[in-house]
């Protein structure tokens, strides 16, 4: 759990670069392995400076994680923002998480799914992930767009594929590469969806 400090006041300038040097370096490399010293040593900063963030190397690695995915779903958001058709929306939607997601390595997801605290971040993403395909889904079908099916359930699978797009489940038992995954999915969703002639 993040610390009273780090949920109460926004990052400083300086922290939220280190945020983005963490961020990269995790992505990069996974985070379980590292200690405070270590991680220091690659920023060249203090300990203190990473206490500032967070209280243990632990909750820094939890916000390093949320971090990630809150940057990651707005920049998802921005990018379908300007997309008239719903349809499109949702293809963007999944061509954008397959994009943010490329830079994320196997050790890095791994880590993610070994650490409880961490592994509770990203399922609140897919979760949240989840309910926004549910909302596009719903405007489709309110829209005539989609034909009337029962979206919640639609958008939980989705949701359970994205998560396991997300811990390589899919990739290890398809071959697929998490790109094509999503881009399979987004046939699969888009051509299912649509409206019986």
């Amino acid at each position: 759990m993040l610390s009273e400090r780090s949920v109460r006041r926004p990052p400083t300038a300086r922290q939220a670069e280190l945020l983005d040097r963490l961020e990269e370096l995790f992505l990069a490399e996974g985070f379980a392995t590292f200690t405070l010293d270590e991680l220091a040593a690659r920023l060249r900063c203090s300990k203190s400076t990473l206490y500032a963030l967070a209280p243990s190397k632990e909750q820094l690695s939890v916000q390093v994680v949320g971090h990630f995915f809150k940057k990651a779903t707005a920049r998802i958001e921005q990018r379908i923002a300007d997309l008239p058709d719903v349809r499109e929306r949702i293809g963007g939607y999944l061509t954008a998480a397959a994009d943010e997601l490329r830079p994320a390595t196997r050790e890095f997801i791994a880590d993610i799914a070994a650490f409880p605290p961490a592994r509770a971040t990203y399922e609140l993403n897919a979760r949240a992930a989840a309910a926004r395909i549910r909302e596009l889904i719903a405007e489709g079908v309110r829209l005539g767009e989609f034909q009337d099916v029962h979206v919640a359930l639609v958008s939980e699978m989705v949701g359970l594929t994205i998560e396991n797009i997300h811990l390589g489940t899919i990739a290890k038992r398809t071959g697929l590469s998490d790109a094509e995954a999503f881009a399979a999915l987004s046939r699969f969703l888009l051509s299912g969806l649509a409206p019986k002639r």
